[in-house]
C-alpha cells in the first residue's frame, strides 16, 4: 500500500538545537523522504516529505518514535519550537529516544500541491483580505485525504525502519494526527509498538472507509489562519490564569509563517493547510485496536472536547489504554504553562506503556 520512491538524507547532523531542553548530546538531522502520491490532486506524482530528527548523540539504538501533526499546524512547528523549554521532540529526545517528525503533503516543508497556490481555493468564508474580490475555486476535489496521509505515513514509517535497523516504531500525534496515527496503525499493526494522543480528533459515528465517489469541496479546499486567527481560537479556550504566554505565541506565529513563505505573502500572512477528509477512526474501527494507547485531553478543550477524549476511551479495544485528563489546558496543550506534564507522561508511555503506574483507565494531571 505505501509506495515510496526514494529516501534520502539531506543534511548533515548537527549537534545542538539551541534551548535549555537542548543539550550538547542531542543532535538534529533532516531528510527528505519521496514517495509516490497518492493524493487527488497529484496521484501518481512524486512528493517529497519533510521529516526532522533529533536524537541523544552517540546513543546506540535507541528505540524510534515519529511524531505526527494535526489539521493546520504542520509537525516542524507543532512539536520542535526554537523557543526554550517548548520542543515537545526534544524532551523525549533527550529521555533517550530517537525522535523523527513528518509534515504531511501540503504542509510546512513538504510538497504543497498546485491547487495551494491558488487563493481562490480557500475556504469563500475565508477569502476576505487574501484576494481582491470573492472568487470561485479552480479547484473542487480534496488537495489530500486521509488515505493519502496513511501513504505519506507508511513511506516515512519504512524510510525509519530501514534506516534505523527496527521493526517497530512508536507514534505521536495531535488533533487530526489522532485518524492519522490510529488508521495506519490498524493496517499495520506489526510496525506499530505504541501510540501518544495529545487531542485526538474522534469522532464516534464518522466514516469508515474511504467513500467512493470522494466528496466535491465546493467551498474551497484549503484553510488559511492568520495571526489573528491563531490568537482568538486559543483566547477562547482558556480557563485559567497564566495558562499560555502570549508572546510564546506570538513566536509560535512567526515560526508558522516561516513554514509556509507563500502563505506569508498572502495578505497580511497566513498559514496553508489542505482541508482533508478524514475516515477510519470511529467507534467500529477502533473497537478491534490492540497498541498500547495514551490519549491526553485538556479541560478546556473545545476543537476537541474533553467527552470525545472519553468516547475512544470507552470504544477502543486495547487493553493497555489511560486517559490523561489535564488541567488548565486547552487543544495546544504542548505550547502551555502544563506542557512538561504532556512531555513526561509521553516518555512514561513509551518507555513503560503505564502513566504514574497507571496501564488502564484515566489519570488526572495539573487540579
Amino acid at each position: 500500500m505505501f509506495r515510496v520512491v526514494l529516501a534520502a538524507l539531506t543534511s548533515a547532523a548537527i549537534a545542538g538545537c539551541g534551548g535549555s531542553s537542548d543539550s550538547d548530546d542531542l543532535q538534529r538531522s533532516e531528510h527528505s523522504v519521496a514517495v509516490t502520491s497518492t493524493a487527488p490532486s497529484m496521484t501518481g506524482q512524486t512528493a517529497q516529505l519533510y521529516v526532522r530528527e533529533i536524537k541523544p548523540e552517540g546513543a546506540s539504538a535507541p528505540p524510534v518514535v515519529v511524531f505526527v501533526h494535526g489539521s493546520g499546524t504542520p509537525a516542524e512547528v507543532s512539536f520542535d519550537s526554537r523557543m526554550d523549554d517548548y520542543s515537545w521532540m526534544r524532551a523525549v529526545a533527550s529521555a533517550g529516544f530517537d525522535v523523527f517528525s513528518v509534515s504531511m503533503t501540503g504542509y510546512g516543508g513538504s510538497t504543497r500541491p498546485a491547487p495551494m497556490s491558488d487563493p481562490c481555493n480557500i475556504a469563500s468564508a475565508q477569502q476576505a483580505g487574501y484576494v481582491p474580490a470573492p472568487c470561485q475555486p479552480t479547484y473542487r476535489s480534496p488537495i489530500t485525504t486521509m488515505t493519502s496521509d496513511w501513504n505519506d505515513l507508511g513511506a516515512v514509517v519504512d524510510y525509519v525502519r530501514r534506516l534505523r535497523g527496527v521493526d517497530r516504531v512508536s507514534l505521536v500525534a495531535w488533533s487530526q494526527g489522532g485518524p492519522r496515527v490510529t488508521g495506519y496503525a490498524a493496517l499495520q499493526p506489526t510496525k506499530v509498538d505504541r501510540i501518544v494522543v495529545l487531542a485526538p480528533a474522534y469522532n464516534r459515528t464518522g466514516l469508515g472507509t474511504q467513500p467512493d465517489p470522494l466528496p466535491t469541496l465546493n467551498n474551497g479546499v484549503m484553510s488559511m489562519q492568520s495571526r489573528k486567527d491563531f490568537i482568538a481560537n486559543w483566547d477562547r479556550q482558556v480557563g485559567c490564569s497564566n495558562q499560555y504566554d502570549p508572546a510564546a505565541a506570538t513566536k509560535i506565529f512567526d515560526e508558522m509563517l516561516e513554514s509556509d513563505p507563500v502563505g506569508a505573502k498572502w495578505g497580511e500572512g497566513a498559514r496553508r493547510a489542505p482541508n482533508v477528509p478524514t475516515w477510519g477512526f470511529n467507534q467500529v474501527t477502533v473497537a478491534s485496536f490492540k497498541a498500547p494507547y495514551l490519549m491526553i485531553t485538556g479541560e478546556h478543550d473545545v476543537q476537541v472536547p474533553p467527552a470525545r477524549v472519553g468516547e475512544l476511551l470507552q470504544d477502543l479495544g486495547s487493553e493497555n489504554k489511560v486517559l490523561v485528563d489535564l488541567a488548565c489546558s486547552s487543544h495546544n496543550a504542548m505550547w502551555e504553562k502544563n506542557r512538561q506534564l504532556v512531555y513526561d507522561v509521553t516518555v512514561q508511555w513509551l518507555r513503560d506503556a503505564k502513566v504514574n503506574g497507571v496501564s488502564n483507565g484515566i489519570v488526572r494531571l495539573g487540579y
